[in-house]
């Protein structure tokens, strides 16, 4: 498209006009490096990251552009209001596609996915690494549509909160951990039955590279409760957009896709621990560049097997 071509030729001749740095290719752009320095791998380390007046531009250009399309999708959102909520969906979740597209075109951000073949055809309760804002913008891509649990203040973000309540979220009181849990149960089943995927980060916070906190039971006990299975997710997102950072950094997101975890015969705490030992690993592994287990392919009626396998060698 030669509106495309233009932009395309606009960023280039901007990042040649700015960036000294080696082409693309020479750059640090794999996690492989970046495991070597993983106690580093925070805004705060500028020995890991170097901060040139290119990225800076580039983050910017992502942010304005990103700032107008929530603005846009978010009034297009509460128009949608009176159409039905697939419909409206796939009006607004628009955002997350342009998103993606704006952040390769401006900082230079892309994306590689392993184990689609591992998803149900049927949606079910997904459970994935929280390390950044990227996950939230790239699952949309690959199941749809979708509910996350949130805490309800982001429902307060002028724009890009009332666009998100239009969507069926289950927004939660973090403060009120007995209330929040029930929600959990009720809604989540609710929105499993109206055949929607219901992403559950289920560490409940975002964290840096290399570090783990507890998973929290809520996923799994919706999972106990209501018999659908869990499909766990990893990658690598951190080292490119940490957390709380405005700066993006050129590369390319690594995103794994697990073998979906039968719930059915199992507590929520065994359900917890074959997602999380599965999660864990595969996230070091991709940063350690190796291999994922049970990513290749999918084979009928031994997704849990091979996630418990993996669980076992951890």
């Amino acid at each position: 498209m030669p509106g495309t071509c233009l932009l395309r030729s606009c960023l280039i001749g901007l990042h040649h006009a700015i960036d000294r740095q080696p082409p693309a290719s020479g750059w640090i752009r794999n996690a492989q490096h970046y495991a070597k320095l993983r106690p580093l791998m925070s805004i705060n380390a500028p020995i890991a990251r170097r901060l040139t007046p290119a990225l800076l531009i580039r983050s910017m250009l992502f942010a304005a552009g990103q700032g107008l399309l929530s603005v846009l999708f978010s009034i297009a959102a509460i128009l949608a209001l009176p159409l039905p909520y697939r419909v409206r969906y796939r009006l607004v979740s628009r955002w997350t596609h342009w998103n993606l597209w704006w952040l390769d075109k401006t900082c230079g951000l892309d994306h590689r996915v392993v184990g689609e073949d591992n998803a149900p055809e049927q949606p079910c309760i997904i459970f994935c690494k929280h390390e950044s804002a990227w996950e939230t913008l790239a699952l949309q891509r690959y199941f749809t549509p979708q509910v996350w649990v949130i805490k309800r203040e982001l429902l307060w973000i002028p724009f890009f909160g009332w666009g998100l309540a239009t969507l069926r979220p289950i927004a939660i009181d973090r403060s009120a951990s007995r209330a929040g849990l029930e929600q959990i149960l009720t809604q989540g089943r609710e929105r499993l039955n109206d055949d929607c995927w219901v992403v559950i980060f289920p560490e409940g916070t975002r964290v840096a590279p290399g570090e783990r906190h507890r998973y929290r039971q809520g996923g799994a006990a919706l999972a106990e409760r209501t018999g659908y299975p869990v499909l766990p997710v990893a990658h690598n997102s951190g080292d490119f957009w940490p957390r709380n950072s405005f700066i993006k950094y050129p590369g390319t997101v690594q995103l794994a896709i697990g073998p979906a975890i039968e719930s059915t015969g199992r507590s929520a705490a065994e359900i917890n621990r074959l997602a999380e030992n599965w999660i864990e690993s595969t996230v070091e592994n991709l940063r350690n560049g190796q291999s994922c287990s049970g990513v290749t392919r999918r084979t009928s009626g031994r997704e849990s097997e091979t996630v418990e396998e993996n669980s076992q060698r951890v």
